[in-house]
């Protein structure tokens, strides 16, 4: 369940933002930058995006810019020269950033490397704006235990979250019959496996409906997108995995629905624009402007729905028999697929040796109890190497076979 803290409406809230440079992130800086005075900036960071972080911290006034890589700090430290914004680098900057006093902190790192700094924040009591479903899916159960035993809120950034969110009733939980979570289908919704066999990265990042980052758009072409927010959904909001459905809506206009047990089904609209679930949580509980296109219903004219391939996505499939599964099953996924989804990024394999290297990991490992974050740790690392080695044989016979 997610935790709900009190807040005030209208008061300044200090933010910091991880991940500033990727796709949420800069969207965050966009509707930060248009009321500074609301929303002073603790601290930026960043992977290695040295320039661009080096403008944001200087946009936004900030008093700490942080950036991952460690090579990068003479280049940071030489851009934010005389401006009194304190530099770091390294893993440990980054986590020690999200510990820094600010209000409401932004998780915007993409996959696994997110944990720390994420759980940093929540172990302050923050409220935090989630946008990283793969730091939920690799240590769900143990990440919710730490929101409630240091009172942190959590707040979901991903659109279909903050759309459930919206509409769910937290005061009567038994209420709720089922969770519809909605997908445009992806680039590839029409497309046949033949096609999808000989798919570039061009293609699969070439999303119909979103502007989003590469591996998140590689996530919607194969469906995982959505295995993963249904894992999710799963720890956010305490629904079981039957009772949660995927529904293909490839106008991405309704973000998602709640199903209640007298046929009431509650929904949010709104135009396929991330500054507006960012929007809700940064304003939370009140809302707050956003340049987002208004939707207007009768130009959208026509909305469809269809059932998920279970055929031409099996990413669906192996989500569903992770959670089922239990234990590090979801951690497993979660970093099997971060490896396939580089390597296809980076040329090295096919676009369906990416379902492929993540069923067959997912079967190979076992499955152990995560009692702590040393086991997540553990089953995450072993999944990474398990699935770095399929794509290394893989590699192996591409050059074979020439």
């Amino acid at each position: 369940m997610v935790v709900k803290a009190g807040a005030t409406a209208d008061a300044p809230r200090s933010v910091t933002i991880l991940g500033s440079t990727g796709s949420v992130g800069t969207q965050t800086v966009d509707l930060v930058s248009r009321n500074p005075e609301r929303f002073p900036v603790e601290a930026l960071t960043a992977n290695r995006n040295v320039s661009l972080l080096a403008r944001q911290a200087r946009q936004l006034k900030a008093r700490m810019a942080v950036v991952a890589d460690p090579c990068a700090y003479a280049e940071l430290k030489e851009l934010l020269s005389g401006t009194g914004i304190e530099v770091a680098a390294g893993s440990d900057a980054v986590a020690a950033a999200a510990e820094r006093p600010a209000d409401w902190v932004m998780a915007a790192i993409v996959g696994a490397a997110g944990l720390e700094p994420t759980l940093a924040a929540i172990r302050r009591g923050a409220i935090v704006a989630f946008a990283n479903k793969e730091v939920l899916v690799c240590a769900g159960a143990l990440m919710m235990e730490e929101v409630k035993a240091h009172g942190a809120t959590l707040l979901p950034v991903d659109s279909e979250h903050s759309a459930i969110y919206q509409v769910f009733d937290f005061e009567r939980t038994d209420s709720v019959a089922r969770l519809i979570l909605t997908a445009s289908g992806g680039p590839f919704r029409t497309r046949d496996r033949a096609f999808m066999a000989t798919a570039t990265r061009e293609q699969a990042v070439a999303h119909p409906t979103w502007d989003m980052g590469a591996k998140i758009s590689v996530d919607s072409a194969t469906m995982m997108n959505k295995g993963l927010e249904l894992i999710e959904a799963h720890f956010l909001f305490g629904i079981p995995e039957e009772r949660i459905d995927v529904l293909v809506h490839p106008q991405s206009v309704i973000h998602s629905l709640v199903e209640y047990v007298d046929g009431s089904v509650l929904a949010q609209l709104g135009t396929p624009d991330m500054r507006t679930p960012i929007a809700y949580a940064l304003g939370w509980p009140a809302r707050i402007a956003t340049p987002a296109e208004r939707l207007d219903l009768v130009k959208a004219a026509t909305l469809t729905f269809e059932a998920p391939d279970p055929v031409r996505f099996p990413a669906l499939r192996l989500a569903r028999a992770a959670l089922q599964s239990g234990g590090g099953a979801p951690t497993i996924l979660s970093a099997a697929n971060e490896v396939a989804v580089q390597a296809f990024l980076d040329r090295r394999i096919g676009f369906l040796d990416i379902e492929r290297i993540v069923e067959e990991t997912l079967t190979a490992l076992p499955h152990r109890p995560l009692r702590d974050l040393a086991a997540v740790r553990e089953a995450d690392a072993d999944a990474r190497r398990d699935a770095a080695g399929r794509v290394a044989a893989i590699g192996a016979m591409a050059v074979g076979s020439r």
